[in-house]
């Protein structure tokens, strides 16, 4: 998809700078993409203690035996 958009020069040079990456284009994208990971980790985090999990392995083991 193509877009137009208005990022400041500077903001472009340090994302390309910190990214590695060579284009304007890939830079973006690579930072893109590590801001929906952290996105996708804090949700997780959120998750701690919220989700409990009765599971017995060991009976688990018992049934299969």
């Amino acid at each position: 998809m193509r877009a137009t958009l208005n990022i400041p020069d500077d903001l472009i040079s340090k994302v390309q700078e910190l990214s590695g990456e060579k284009t304007k284009t890939k830079a973006i994208i690579k930072a893109l993409q590590e801001y929906i990971r952290q996105q996708k980790i804090k949700m997780l985090l959120s998750l701690k203690g919220k989700v409990q999990i009765g599971y017995d392995w060991e009976k688990e083991e018992e049934i299969m035996e």
